[in-house]
């Protein structure tokens, strides 16, 4: 899954499950940024919530 634009780049999950993960990574598209620079840091990740 590539962050700017929720797309899937490699792999394969059922048409519900990616539908799903999409539209998780769309809303939280911004904390997976933050998530992802402390990543590079290799700090601590801070939590993001799960789909609701």
């Amino acid at each position: 899954m590539v962050i700017e634009t929720p797309v899937m780049v490699e792999g394969y999950l059922p048409p519900r499950a990616l539908g799903l993960v999409t539209e998780w990574a769309t809303l939280h598209r911004e904390e997976l940024l933050e998530d992802w620079a402390l990543a590079e840091k290799r700090a601590p990740l801070k939590k993001i919530k799960p789909l609701e």
